[in-house]
């Protein structure tokens, strides 16, 4: 098994669904997200794993990266979506993969990236009440950060 041959297949079950294939990643639409990363899990091709979901801030688009593994075949294949700014949204994939769980909420902590569907999309590395993404290119980092009074370290704890 190879990229080539899982693009064809893509192309065969899901036409118009393939943007463009790379060097190292097949790019589908967001759209397709969900019903192809269900059949690559469920058919031969036996990507069993998720093994990483990030994403990469391209300025006017969120490159969002899904590296998906097959043991059968020993195999990583990586997926990619873009997301415009104007909507950060796209469907979990956490319904597939529990691994997916986590990996969708350090993507929108950092991000500010939506999972439709997710079961518990709350921040997972920043404080709750942090309202910025800082892995985008637009944060501005603020001089200092002090957690509200009700949670600052106590004397002698």
């Amino acid at each position: 098994m190879d990229q080539a041959q899982i693009s064809k297949l893509l192309n065969e079950q899901f036409p118009g669904s393939v943007a463009e294939e790379q060097p190292k990643a097949i790019v589908i639409k967001k759209e397709s997200l969900l019903a192809i990363a269900k059949m690559l899990r469920d058919s031969d091709t036996a990507f069993k794993s998720c093994h990483c979901i990030t994403a990469v801030d391209r300025k006017d688009k969120i490159e969002m990266i899904y590296m998906l593994y097959s043991f059968k075949h020993r195999f990583m294949l990586n997926l990619k979506i873009f997301l415009p700014m104007n909507d950060l949204t796209v469907e979990t994939l956490s319904l597939l993969w529990k691994s997916a769980n986590w990996l969708e909420r350090e993507v929108y902590d950092l991000f500010g990236v939506k999972f439709l569907n997710h079961p518990d999309l709350r921040r997972i590395l920043n404080p709750d009440e942090w309202t910025d993404f800082p892995l985008r290119k637009d944060f501005d980092r603020p001089d200092f950060y002090r957690l509200p009074q009700s949670e600052g370290l106590k004397a002698g704890g």
